[in-house]
């Protein structure tokens, strides 16, 4: 059922998925759903779960820094495959055990790496929803845009506010200026977060000696 779901986010999006329809494509009555989940949010956290469930944790590497850092960036991976789910797991009351069971990993990888107690807890504050491959950004940018149509918009951006109009002008992905890489903006706030990370693990160890 849960698979079915899924499947059906992923085709039709997430506005689509309802109990009428899973029971559709499953060839049952809606009303049956009812004996696997208590309701729709009920059948949302399962699915969301079982996303999570997918993630690989480590991958064999060595050091905290890089397990950490594969282990996120294999997050974002199954994220952008089920492009909905950040949403769900954004809604959530509280999470799943699969959920919980990927924190514990994360949190075992910091302590396992060096980092005490109340440092792994800074970490994951720190780190947010990028443990789990997505983050939140001021705006949107990643829409379309005629790179001669936004060259124009950005210079006259940079007329009323010079700043961020600079920030615009020297904007350039696939050969134009238009909407940011999100790979590479997550990737260098990860490697951020990382090394700050690192640097206070370190600092702390140097500390007790």
């Amino acid at each position: 059922m849960l698979d079915a779901a899924i499947n059906l986010a992923d085709r039709d999006g997430i506005e689509a998925v309802s109990m009428r329809k899973l029971g559709q494509d499953l060839g049952i009555e809606a009303m049956s759903l009812y004996t696997h989940v208590k309701s729709k949010d009920d059948l949302l956290d399962g699915m969301a779960d079982r996303i999570v469930a997918q993630i690989p944790v480590g991958g064999g590497a060595v050091g905290w820094r890089d397990a950490l850092r594969q282990t996120i960036l294999g997050a974002r991976a199954v994220m952008l495959s089920h492009p909905w789910v950040a949403r769900v797991i954004e809604a959530q009351a509280e999470p799943g055990p699969a959920t919980i069971s990927y924190m514990d990993a994360i949190a075992a990888i910091l302590l396992d790496g060096g980092f005490n107690v109340e440092l792994a807890h800074h970490g994951l504050h720190v780190l947010g929803s990028r443990v789990l491959g997505f983050n939140q950004d001021l705006f949107d940018d990643k829409s379309a845009v005629d790179p001669d149509m936004a060259a124009a918009v950005a210079h006259e951006l940079a007329r009323v506010y010079p700043s961020v109009g600079a920030i615009a002008l020297a904007a350039s992905h696939e050969g134009g200026l238009g909407g940011c890489d999100d790979q590479v903006e997550f990737e260098f706030g990860l490697d951020l977060v990382l090394d700050g990370l690192e640097r206070e693990r370190a600092r702390q160890a140097s500390s007790r000696l």
